[in-house]
């Protein structure tokens, strides 16, 4: 396969696909005239990749992941401990996220948003002596 029809398998767009084969997580073949040439395991390794980054794991945990996946002596507690930490990251996430909405609901609803110059908003994002 080219890479349009692995883009087009896949569903990762081919700069993607390029970057991948650039940091060493896929290496397709090379036809004579140096033109890439996917194998199915190449794609199969592609729609790994893109399910993992669509699940937010980084780069170097995909390639952990794919590694995991290519050896047979693999313990599943390995992969486990990966995606529990990956877990974390993402519970942590949403609770700064959480955060954020509730003291910009709060900012917004302090807000009287009319014709005066007042702005508790812009009050709260400024630098004070008080929060330095």
């Amino acid at each position: 396969m080219n890479i349009g029809d692995v883009a087009e398998k896949s569903g990762l767009p081919p700069k993607t696909i390029r970057y991948y084969e650039d940091i060493g997580l896929i290496r397709p073949a090379r036809s004579a005239n140096g033109y890439r040439s996917f194998r199915e395991s190449d794609l199969h390794k592609l729609a790994f990749l893109g399910r993992a980054r669509a699940l937010g794991f980084t780069i170097e945990d995909c390639r952990t992941l794919l590694a995991l996946y290519e050896d047979d002596q693999r313990e599943s507690a390995q992969v486990k401990a990966l995606a529990q930490e990956h877990l974390v990251r993402i519970e942590e996430k949403i609770a700064r996220l959480q955060s954020m909405k509730k003291t910009l609901t709060r900012l917004v609803h302090a807000c009287a948003g009319d014709n005066r110059p007042d702005c508790p908003i812009l009050e709260d994002l400024s630098p004070s002596d008080d929060r330095a």
